[in-house]
Protein backbone atom coordinates (compact mmCIF):
# COMPACT_ATOMS: atom_id res chain seq x y z
CA UNK A 1 0.00 0.00 0.00
CA UNK A 2 1.73 3.13 -1.24
CA UNK A 3 1.50 6.64 0.04
CA UNK A 4 -0.58 9.17 -1.86
CA UNK A 5 0.85 12.41 -3.19
CA UNK A 6 -0.96 14.39 -0.45
CA UNK A 7 0.70 12.31 2.24
CA UNK A 8 4.12 12.79 0.66
CA UNK A 9 3.59 16.56 0.42
CA UNK A 10 2.38 16.61 4.03
CA UNK A 11 5.45 14.69 5.21
CA UNK A 12 7.85 16.94 3.28
CA UNK A 13 6.18 20.12 4.58
CA UNK A 14 6.18 18.74 8.12
CA UNK A 15 9.87 17.82 8.02
CA UNK A 16 10.79 21.24 6.63
CA UNK A 17 8.62 22.93 9.29
CA UNK A 18 10.21 20.96 12.12
CA UNK A 19 13.77 21.52 10.88
CA UNK A 20 13.21 25.25 10.38
CA UNK A 21 11.50 25.53 13.79
CA UNK A 22 14.55 23.90 15.35
CA UNK A 23 16.65 26.41 13.42
CA UNK A 24 14.66 29.22 15.05
CA UNK A 25 15.38 27.91 18.53
CA UNK A 26 18.93 26.68 18.09
CA UNK A 27 20.38 29.46 15.92
CA UNK A 28 22.84 31.81 17.60
CA UNK A 29 22.38 34.52 14.97
CA UNK A 30 19.04 36.37 15.36
CA UNK A 31 18.76 37.15 11.63
CA UNK A 32 19.16 33.45 10.78
CA UNK A 33 16.56 32.67 13.41
CA UNK A 34 14.07 35.09 11.82
CA UNK A 35 14.73 33.65 8.36
CA UNK A 36 14.09 30.14 9.70
CA UNK A 37 10.85 31.45 11.21
CA UNK A 38 9.79 32.76 7.80
CA UNK A 39 10.40 29.31 6.30
CA UNK A 40 8.32 27.82 9.11
CA UNK A 41 5.48 30.24 8.35
CA UNK A 42 5.54 29.30 4.65
CA UNK A 43 5.38 25.60 5.44
CA UNK A 44 2.44 26.20 7.77
CA UNK A 45 0.75 28.09 4.94
CA UNK A 46 1.37 25.03 2.77
CA UNK A 47 -0.46 22.94 5.36
CA UNK A 48 -3.37 25.40 5.23
CA UNK A 49 -3.52 25.05 1.45
CA UNK A 50 -3.59 21.27 1.80
CA UNK A 51 -6.57 21.64 4.16
CA UNK A 52 -8.38 23.65 1.46
CA UNK A 53 -8.12 26.90 3.43
CA UNK A 54 -6.60 29.15 0.78
CA UNK A 55 -7.72 32.41 2.39
CA UNK A 56 -6.15 31.47 5.70
CA UNK A 57 -2.90 30.57 3.92
CA UNK A 58 -2.75 33.89 2.08
CA UNK A 59 -3.56 35.91 5.19
CA UNK A 60 -0.98 33.90 7.14
CA UNK A 61 1.73 34.71 4.60
CA UNK A 62 0.79 38.39 4.34
CA UNK A 63 0.44 39.02 8.06
CA UNK A 64 3.12 36.80 9.57
CA UNK A 65 5.78 36.28 6.90
CA UNK A 66 5.28 39.79 5.61
CA UNK A 67 4.45 42.33 8.27
CA UNK A 68 5.51 40.67 11.52
CA UNK A 69 8.84 39.40 10.19
CA UNK A 70 9.70 42.80 8.70
CA UNK A 71 8.93 44.30 12.10
CA UNK A 72 11.19 41.73 13.82
CA UNK A 73 14.05 42.43 11.42
CA UNK A 74 13.59 46.19 11.82
CA UNK A 75 13.73 45.94 15.62
CA UNK A 76 16.81 43.72 15.47
CA UNK A 77 18.56 46.20 13.20
CA UNK A 78 17.74 49.04 15.59
CA UNK A 79 19.06 47.12 18.58
CA UNK A 80 22.82 46.90 18.84
CA UNK A 81 23.13 43.21 19.65
CA UNK A 82 26.77 42.72 20.53
CA UNK A 83 27.89 39.53 22.24
CA UNK A 84 30.32 41.62 24.32
CA UNK A 85 27.52 43.53 26.01
CA UNK A 86 25.36 40.48 26.64
CA UNK A 87 25.64 39.18 30.19
CA UNK A 88 27.03 35.67 30.56
CA UNK A 89 24.56 33.04 31.66
CA UNK A 90 25.38 31.06 34.73
CA UNK A 91 25.70 27.28 34.55
CA UNK A 92 23.00 26.68 37.15
CA UNK A 93 20.55 28.61 34.97
CA UNK A 94 21.28 26.30 32.04
CA UNK A 95 20.76 23.25 34.25
CA UNK A 96 17.51 24.66 35.64
CA UNK A 97 16.26 25.22 32.09
CA UNK A 98 17.17 21.68 31.07
CA UNK A 99 15.48 20.20 34.14
CA UNK A 100 12.30 22.24 33.69
CA UNK A 101 12.18 21.34 29.99
CA UNK A 102 12.59 17.66 30.85
CA UNK A 103 9.82 17.93 33.45
CA UNK A 104 7.54 19.51 30.85
CA UNK A 105 8.35 16.67 28.45
CA UNK A 106 7.48 14.08 31.10
CA UNK A 107 4.16 15.81 31.83
CA UNK A 108 3.27 16.00 28.11
CA UNK A 109 4.15 12.34 27.52
CA UNK A 110 2.11 11.29 30.57
CA UNK A 111 -0.86 13.38 29.44
CA UNK A 112 -0.78 12.16 25.84
CA UNK A 113 0.02 8.52 26.60
CA UNK A 114 -3.61 7.47 26.94
CA UNK A 115 -4.97 9.87 24.35
CA UNK A 116 -6.56 8.34 21.30
CA UNK A 117 -6.76 9.79 17.83
CA UNK A 118 -9.97 9.27 15.90
CA UNK A 119 -9.57 7.78 12.47
CA UNK A 120 -9.58 10.54 9.89
CA UNK A 121 -11.22 9.84 6.60
CA UNK A 122 -10.30 12.05 3.67
CA UNK A 123 -13.25 14.20 2.80
CA UNK A 124 -13.69 17.10 0.46
CA UNK A 125 -14.82 20.26 2.17
CA UNK A 126 -15.38 23.74 0.88
CA UNK A 127 -15.27 25.53 4.23
CA UNK A 128 -11.98 27.35 3.66
CA UNK A 129 -12.71 28.61 0.17
CA UNK A 130 -12.71 32.37 -0.32
CA UNK A 131 -16.10 32.31 -2.07
CA UNK A 132 -17.80 30.67 0.91
CA UNK A 133 -16.03 32.97 3.35
CA UNK A 134 -17.23 36.00 1.41
CA UNK A 135 -20.80 34.67 1.29
CA UNK A 136 -20.83 34.17 5.05
CA UNK A 137 -19.10 37.47 5.78
CA UNK A 138 -21.40 39.62 3.65
CA UNK A 139 -24.68 37.84 4.40
CA UNK A 140 -24.60 36.58 7.97
CA UNK A 141 -22.00 38.94 9.51
CA UNK A 142 -22.46 42.13 7.51
CA UNK A 143 -23.16 44.39 10.51
CA UNK A 144 -20.08 43.35 12.55
CA UNK A 145 -18.02 43.62 9.35
CA UNK A 146 -19.19 47.20 8.74
CA UNK A 147 -18.70 48.16 12.40
CA UNK A 148 -15.13 46.87 12.30
CA UNK A 149 -14.48 48.79 9.07
CA UNK A 150 -15.69 52.00 10.74
CA UNK A 151 -13.40 51.23 13.69
CA UNK A 152 -10.41 50.79 11.36
CA UNK A 153 -11.30 53.98 9.50
CA UNK A 154 -11.44 55.96 12.75
CA UNK A 155 -8.08 54.48 13.81
CA UNK A 156 -6.52 55.56 10.50
CA UNK A 157 -7.95 59.07 10.83
CA UNK A 158 -6.65 59.24 14.39
CA UNK A 159 -3.19 58.14 13.28
CA UNK A 160 -3.14 60.82 10.57
CA UNK A 161 -4.28 63.50 13.03
CA UNK A 162 -1.63 62.48 15.56
CA UNK A 163 1.02 62.37 12.84
CA UNK A 164 0.11 65.85 11.50
CA UNK A 165 0.40 67.60 14.86
CA UNK A 166 3.60 69.63 15.18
Amino acid sequence: MGMSIQQIIFMVLSVIALVSALGVVLSKNPVTSVLCLIVTFFTIAGHYIMMNAQFLAVVHIIVYAGAIMVLFLYVMMLMNMNADLEPQKRNWLKYAGAISGGALLVVLVAALRDASMPALSPQSTDIGLIKNLGQTLFKQYVVPFEVSSILFLSAMVGAVVIGKKD
